[in-house]
C-alpha cells in the first residue's frame, strides 16, 4: 500500500492548477484522482497478484469489487482536508 500512498507526491503539481479555483469544482476534481488512482492501482493488483489490498464486491454502487461510488463525498472532502494539511505545511517549513 506505502507505493499506492505515495502516489500523492503527483497531486501537488494538480493542486497548484486548480487552487485558484472554486472549491466545490476543486473537490470533484479531488474525488476524480483519487478515484482513477484506487481503480488503476486495483486493477493492477488484481492482475498481478489475483487479490487486492480492499474488496467491495457486494458493497453497494461498487465498480468491480475496486472503487465505491457513494465513497465520492468521502474522497471530495478528503482532497479538500489535503489542500489545508499541504498549505499549511508549506506556511510553516523550517529553514
Amino acid at each position: 500500500m506505502l507505493p499506492i500512498y505515495g502516489l500523492a507526491v503527483f497531486m501537488e503539481p494538480v493542486y497548484r492548477k486548480i487552487a485558484g479555483c472554486r472549491w466545490f469544482f476543486r473537490g470533484l476534481i479531488w474525488a476524480f484522482i483519487i478515484f482513477a488512482i484506487e481503480s488503476c492501482s486495483g486493477w493492477l493488483l488484481k492482475n498481478l497478484t489475483g487479490h487486492c489490498a480492499w474488496n467491495y464486491t457486494g458493497a453497494a454502487y461498487n465498480i468491480n469489487g475496486i472503487i465505491r461510488l457513494d465513497y465520492a463525498p468521502l474522497w471530495f472532502a478528503t482532497g479538500l482536508l489535503f489542500e489545508k494539511v499541504y498549505e499549511y505545511l508549506e506556511q510553516n517549513k523550517i529553514g
